[in-house]
Order: C-alpha cells, then structure tokens, then sequence
C-alpha cells in the first residue's frame, strides 16, 4: 500500500467513527425528542439526500479543486456532528445530518478520485478494499464506542465522544496533501496505470461489447439502499422496540455485520483482481439479498446470522466501481465518480426515508423488494457478461 493510500484510509476511518455510532443512538433520539417514524426517517435520510444532492456538482469541482475538497469535506463534517449533539430540536438534527452528509459527500468521492486517479491498474480492487476497509473499521469502531459507554450517559454526550476521531481526519490533511502527486495529464495517466508490458486498451471493453456502466450504477444504487434501510431503520428499530435490546444491544448487531465486512474485505479484493469483478459482483449480490431477507423477517438469531452474511457480501461495496473505471476514460473519471455516488447517495436517503413513511407496520415492503431487486441485477450481470464475453476479463 502506498503511502497516499494509507493516509487516505486514516482519514477515512477517523471520518467514519461517527457514523458508526450514530445508528445506535437513533432510539435515544426518536424517544428523547419524541420523534414519529417519519420524521426519524428523515433525520436518519437527511444524511443520504445531503451525499444525493451533491454529488454532480462535486463531480465537477473535484476536476479542478480536489485538494481543496480534502479539505473542506473533514470540517463540514465536524460542523454537522456538532449541530446534531447540540440539537434542540426536529430541525437541527436534520440540519446536522444534512451538513455530515455533504462532508462525507466532499471526502469520500475527493478520496475514490485520487485512488482511480493514481492507483495502478493492476491492483485497483485492492486498493479500492483498502479504502473500504478503512471505512469499515471505522464504523466498527464507532459501534464498539458507542456500546461501552454507560447507558446512563446521555445520547448526545455519547455521540459527542464518538465525535472526537474527526479532530484527527482534520490533522492529517496537510500530510495528505503534500503527499498528492501532481495533476497527470490523461495521456500520461492512463500509461501509467496501465500494467507493464500491457496494451492500455485492455483497461477498457472489448471493442463491441456491451458496457457494464447500468448495471454498475444499479448495483451500486440496489447495495446502497439495501444497506441504509438495514443500518438506518430495519435494525435499530427491530432491536429495540420487537427485540428488547437496549443501545450497546443494537450496536453488538452492526459490530458483527462490521466484524464479518472487515475480514472479507481484502480476500474479496484480491478474488476480483484474479478473477474479474464481473464474476464476483453478482455472488456478492446473491449474498447480500439472503441476508437482507433474514435481517428483515427473522427472529433474533436470524438477525444475527442475516447480519454476519450482510457483512460479508458488503466486502463487494467496491465493485461496481471496477466495472465502471473499465469504460470510463482517466479524464472523466471524477464527473462519472460523481454521477455513480448520485445512485448510491440516492439509495442511501431513500431506504431510511421510505422506512420512515411506510413505519414499522409495513416496514417489510422495502426489504422484500430490494432483496427481489438485488438478485435480479445479479442474474443480469451474469448474462450481460457472459454475452459480451467480459467473464475472462479481469476487473
């Protein structure tokens, strides 16, 4: 791992404590600011809509201002964690939430830039694992802080602690920033990440073949929506109010779902830089609508074990990015970076949202339709390879 590549994971990892943590207050917060459904659903959303919202236009900024959006995007969100602990009301916890989205929008698509920009073609999915690996850690981390502080303490005092690792992300920007390289050309940049002693036309499809760019957008829309309903709403609520379980209770269940997405992380990263993101991404779809399906209708230790198989499928978080470098030119990469977070930011307010609206009674719907909808794109993604003859091309 190179070292810009490791100080954009500790970046990452301190951006993502919060996160972690903030699923498991979301009970605290709906009783103590005595929430409806639909108005916690659009607190847990706010944060999604924020990414949606931005993501085009960042696209666009990052072209030209990438070391500026590394950063602006760890101060937004230090902004936003704060506005939610000192939220007095329904409107500040949704503004908070609105400006932690857009500074996990600016550093999250500012760091994916920066790897599909410099990273070496040949080992992309690995470094890409790395990134998310990070992420997830972080998450992990959030979760394991928020559940060993007493649940006496109050919610917001909690969330404030959880808060801390995003003075760190701020402290590494000036050594993150002196260790990007210079803006490449596209001419020179897709020399050099092409492997050596390899045509660079092999980085993209095969003349004629269909391109995999819908199907990357889809399944990276399908997982982000899968995943924000299961973290945002299904769990937390499910834990709480059918299962009993208090904070530390709800945050055990992300912490298996992180433990498991962590372990998988870098093996799956090295399977599909061997065997090809196309023959990977639709196993880990399959994988993720059988846990999904179990997080949604089980009982509790349905949940858990739903919740170790929705870990691993999510090491495969990545994926659909493979598939989209592979037809993107090396200058268009941050405008199409851009374009695809607008699905899966999109997927990120709409699960919680909708959960919201349709409340626990028919909190069933959505759960079963994107586990229908993941195994479709699946299936489609092994047709559309197998037709265009892409199963032999790696990545």
């Amino acid at each position: 791992m190179t070292s810009l590549t490791a100080l954009l994971c500790l970046t990452t990892f301190s951006n993502l404590v919060a996160s972690g943590a903030f699923p498991a207050v979301l009970p605290d917060i709906a009783r103590s600011a005595a929430l409806a459904d639909w108005q916690l659903g659009i607190v847990a959303g706010a944060f999604g809509f924020a990414r949606m919202v931005a993501d085009i236009p960042l696209g666009l900024f990052l072209t030209h201002n990438l070391r500026r959006a590394l950063w602006i995007g760890p101060l937004v969100l230090a902004i936003g964690g704060l506005c939610v602990v000192g939220a007095g009301g329904f409107a500040m916890l949704v503004l908070g939430r609105l400006l932690m989205g857009l500074g996990q929008a600016l550093s999250m698509v500012a760091g994916l830039t920066v790897i599909l920009r410099f990273q070496s073609g040949t080992n992309l999915a690995s470094a890409l694992a790395a990134y998310e690996l990070s992420a997830m850690i972080g998450m992990l981390g959030g979760a394991a802080l928020i559940g060993t502080l007493p649940a006496e303490l109050a919610w917001n005092t909690a969330f404030l602690v959880a808060c801390g690792p995003q003075l760190a992300a701020i402290a590494i920007v000036p050594r993150l920033l002196s260790s990007l390289p210079a803006q490449p050309s596209a001419a020179s940049l897709f020399a050099r990440q092409a492997p050596s002693g390899t045509p660079a036309a092999t980085l993209t499809r095969p003349r004629g073949g269909a391109s995999m760019v819908p199907l990357a957008f889809a399944a990276g829309g399908l997982v982000a929506l899968t995943y924000s309903t299961m973290e945002q709403f299904v769990v937390p609520l499910r834990g709480s109010r059918e299962f009993g379980l208090e904070r530390a209770g709800v945050a055990r269940l992300f912490m298996v779902q992180q433990v498991f997405d962590i372990a998988a992380l870098i093996p799956t990263g090295i399977l599909a830089d061997r065997q090809g993101a196309t023959r990977v991404l639709p196993g880990v779809l399959l994988l993720m609508a059988a846990g999904n399906a179990m997080i949604g209708f089980g009982a509790l230790p349905v949940v858990v074990a739903g919740c170790a198989l929705f870990g691993l499928s999510m090491s495969g978080w990545m994926l659909p990015l493979t598939l989209l470098r592979r037809d993107t030119e090396p200058e268009r990469i941050a405008w199409r970076t851009g374009l695809y977070r607008v699905c899966v930011d999109g997927g990120i307010f709409l699960g919680p949202f909708l959960s919201g609206v349709l409340g626990m009674r028919l909190g069933g719907i959505l759960p079963a339709i994107s586990t229908t909808a993941l195994a479709l794109t699946a299936l489609l993604l092994l047709t559309r390879a197998r037709s265009s003859g892409t199963m032999a091309i790696h990545g």
